[in-house]
């Protein structure tokens, strides 16, 4: 079975980015957010194997959405994703605990090595 992946961004066309580097490459779209509220709730109702979250989004950023959801599972993985100029950010992604980042704009083959590290 496909590993179940939850992407988590307010931009809608990175969100399809991404969504479309996961299929082509055999993956499976648990859902999709614009915000951290919404991807909390989204992944306590699909569980999925995966989070790409984006850092910088509207209602809740991704370092307290990635906390939430590890409160809630602390062996979630998460994958953040962020701009050019956000290393500081990236440093407190990766103490709350992502597995990894990524850097916009998205290279499909980086995606995938993050990916697949993450899940192995």
């Amino acid at each position: 079975m496909a590993e179940r992946i939850l992407i988590v961004d307010d931009a809608a066309f990175m969100r399809m980015m991404v969504k479309d580097i996961l299929t082509k490459n055999g993956y499976e779209i648990a859902g999709e957010a614009e915000d951290g509220q919404k991807a909390v709730e989204i992944y306590k109702d699909t569980q999925p194997d995966l989070v790409t979250m984006d850092i910088t989004m509207p209602e809740m950023d991704g370092i307290t959405a990635l906390k939430e959801i590890k409160a809630h599972n602390p062996n979630a993985k998460v994958i953040m994703c962020s701009a050019m100029g956000q290393q500081a950010m990236v440093v407190d992604a990766i103490q709350a605990g992502a597995k990894d980042f990524i850097v916009k704009p998205f290279q499909a083959d980086r995606v995938i090595e993050a990916i697949q590290k993450a899940l192995s």
